[in-house]
């Protein structure tokens, strides 16, 4: 009998929440794998687990710990993975380990638990029955411009991370390509003592972002974009010009203004067409 990989979530913040299961799954593994095994060690203490080793498997070391777990599971043993706060695998390592584990045919299995993306969504009042996880976005380049066209033009709630210094750059670029009157939900320092939500339209967010020090990691969430309107072609190819002028590549106009007057795709992109380059 192989033993298994246990993902177990741990808090995001207020240490109350790791659960008697969670507990018992940490003491019960051979190693833990951790993203940082000073922090993963006052969890422990905290929990009064003793006796199990820690191995930094974070973002560089995660495939070179992969044999010693493969190793380990061959012989029977338990192997757990936690992350420094939340889920391992959302945007967090431990996808690789889990893939590893799984090609080789051991049994990988969870122990449910924080998410701040989950707890975010909920709070935010915004529509959670259908929802997109963007992760962080790129800081930079084409590949963000991209991105954040793709959350403009996105029907679904859509959840980010954002770091605090870099919540104000995000906060004015999702206004730019969504336009002020989307709302926003910005949510940060959750489970602590110091939780916040703020609520309102993306305008009012980056009057609201520059005002104050960021502090905490935030959870940002963006209400879906609105149904098709009645926009007319005109109005359509000013927007189209407004976001070419800006610096966005036709794709990523295409994305920004079919959010911005809710027109099908096939039209936008048609009157994009005729657009000289």
């Amino acid at each position: 009998m192989t033993g298994r990989l246990v993902l177990v979530s741990t808090p995001i913040g207020n240490l109350g929440d790791l659960s008697p299961r969670a507990i018992e799954a940490l003491q019960a593994c051979a190693l833990i794998c951790c993203e940082d095994t000073r922090h993963s060690g006052k969890l422990l203490s905290h929990a009064g687990i003793k006796g199990v080793r820690l191995a930094v498997a974070n973002e560089h070391t995660e495939l070179a710990r992969t044999d010693e777990v493969l190793g380990l599971l061959a012989a029977g043993s338990d192997v757990a993975v936690v992350t420094d706060a939340g889920t391992p695998g959302i945007s967090d390592p431990g996808a690789r380990l889990v893939r590893a584990a799984a090609d080789a045919g051991h049994v990988v299995t969870a122990v449910p638990g924080p998410a701040a993306l989950v707890m975010g969504l909920v709070i935010s009042g915004f529509d959670s029955t259908r929802f997109v996880f963007e992760g962080f976005l790129p800081r930079s380049g084409r590949e963000r411009t991209e991105r954040i066209a793709e959350v403009a033009a996105e029907r679904r709630t859509t959840v980010l991370y954002e770091a605090p210094h870099r919540v104000q750059r995000t906060v004015t670029d999702l206004a730019a390509a969504c336009g002020g009157e989307r709302r926003i939900a910005l949510t940060r320092e959750l489970t602590k003592l110091h939780e916040e939500v703020w609520r309102g339209t993306l305008a009012t967010a980056v009057e609201h972002v520059a005002e104050r020090a960021p502090r905490g990691e935030y959870v940002v969430v963006i209400e879906g974009a609105p149904a098709a309107s009645d926009a007319d072609d005109d109005a359509i190819l000013q927007a189209l010009h407004m976001a070419l002028a800006g610096g966005a590549d036709r794709r990523a106009a295409i994305a920004t203004v079919m959010s911005s007057t809710g027109a099908a795709k096939r039209r936008v992109y048609d009157l994009a067409l005729s657009i000289p380059r």
